[in-house]
């Protein structure tokens, strides 16, 4: 079989899941060990001091930008921070499995948003599923049912500052090397939880927890690369999709480390938010396409 550029962008599209899923399990595993902020900070301090020397000796570091870009880059380093800081404590509290399917709203978040706020074209169908999506995830969260895991809000508003953070990156100038950025939201997040952590008791790092951060510093910056490179290899429309093998690889994690196992319904609603999510996907690829088109028969119009 060939490897196109999209065959390629979806296998490093779903290492980026694997790798990040894998950072997810290491984290949670941590949560009986060492409270959140010494976590953060300790996995910080790793991901920054190996993200610097990654980029040094790639040449990605530009630190003379314009203001415009700047700005942009403090809205998303706030936002990776509230979205580190909520997401891990919905992590550190609920099955894994729970926490990813409701991240797994994000593009429906970020096409909904783009529409409200920059006028981004979305359509009755895409408007629909989206709809439909955030009703699946009202199907995992069960505001109300007995057994409601209040972190599971915490979930949701990582979603809110994840769906900031990525469209500020959007609007970046082009000649903004992503290492930059990478660098200054892991330094940002690391000050951010060394602050916080001064403020409790520290637990002791063993050997063992020693490796674990070390482990989860790798999967975070491996799947910080293999991302990018998905999305430089293939068409966005087609590789995008790919981000939702994070669930299969939370599932699989939550039952073999864990123990978990999500309830039918919650199971339900993850498909209809993946399903959704999809098909907004898709529902883009054709507009792209019919935009094309007309461009195209636009220009061979006679005159």
């Amino acid at each position: 079989m060939q490897m196109t550029d999209n065959l390629r962008g979806a296998l490093m599209m779903m290492g980026s899941m694997l790798f990040f899923t894998v950072n997810d399990a290491f984290m949670k595993s941590l949560s009986d060990e060492l409270p959140l902020f010494q976590a953060l900070f300790l996995r910080g301090i790793l991901t920054s001091a190996l993200l610097f020397l990654l980029a040094r000796n790639m040449g990605k570091l530009k630190w003379n930008l314009p203001r415009r870009d700047w700005n942009l880059i403090a809205i998303r380093t706030a936002a990776e921070m509230a979205a580190a800081y909520f997401f891990l404590t919905a992590l550190f509290n609920m099955p894994i499995a729970n926490a990813t399917a409701i991240l797994q709203a994000l593009p429906l978040a970020i096409t909904l948003v783009g529409a409200m706020f920059f006028g981004e074209a979305v359509g009755w169908r895409r408007l629909t599923a989206i709809i439909i999506g955030f009703c699946g995830v009202l199907m995992i969260v069960r505001p109300g049912a007995e057994g409601f895991n209040a972190y599971s809000i915490y979930a949701l508003i990582s979603v809110a500052a994840v769906t900031v953070r990525d469209l500020a990156a959007r609007r970046l100038s082009r000649d903004v090397p992503s290492m930059t950025v990478a660098l200054t939201a892991a330094v940002g997040v690391t000050l951010f939880a060394g602050v916080s952590s001064a403020f409790i008791d520290w637990a002791p790092v063993t050997g063992k927890v020693t490796l674990q951060l070390g482990a989860a510093s790798v999967m975070v910056i491996g799947g910080y690369i293999f991302s990018v490179t998905a999305m430089r290899h293939g068409e966005i429309a087609m590789v995008a999709p790919f981000r939702y093998t994070s669930l299969l690889w939370a599932l699989l994690l939550g039952l073999v480390i864990f123990a978990e196992w999500p309830k039918p319904l919650t199971l339900i609603g993850a498909a209809i938010v993946v399903g959704t999510g999809v098909y907004t996907f898709y529902r883009e690829r054709r507009r792209q396409a019919d935009a094309g088109r007309q461009a195209i028969a636009v220009a061979l119009r006679p005159r």
